[in-house]
């Protein structure tokens, strides 16, 4: 079985404000699991067969969620700790889809855009 990990996951999150906190790597029977607390948010992401995918997915999580800039670094590993002895490892952004109007203005905005480009 994997050892337990602990990255150093830093990043913008969803507000654009800067962070830096712990996401654990758990062994599991048959893989492993990735685990981030941010705020009152926990995120624990599915079952992959390596490190290293349990932490892309748990990326992938907070991507779907608006964080962007996302890099780890390995801090820990079983017992032993690695301080910034690591490499980092960026996370390209994905595209963000565009977001439907907020509110009953937001429509009268779409609606009165779409009017004025058939013009």
């Amino acid at each position: 079985m994997a050892e337990r990990e602990k990255h150093l996951l830093a990043g913008l999150d969803d507000r654009h404000r800067g962070f830096s906190r712990i996401a654990e790597i758990e062994p599991q029977e048959g893989g492993c699991t990735a685990s981030f607390r941010y705020e009152r948010m926990v995120i624990v992401g599915p079952l992959s067969g390596t490190a290293e995918k349990a932490l892309a997915d748990l990326v992938l999580m907070l991507h779907e969620r608006g964080y962007t800039e996302l890099r780890t670094r390995v801090t820990f590993r079983g017992e032993r700790y690695l301080g910034s002895q690591e490499a980092w490892v960026e996370y390209p952004d994905i595209p963000q889809r565009s977001q439907p109007p907020q509110g009953v203005l937001g429509m009268l905005r779409t609606l009165w855009r779409s009017r004025s480009t058939r013009s």
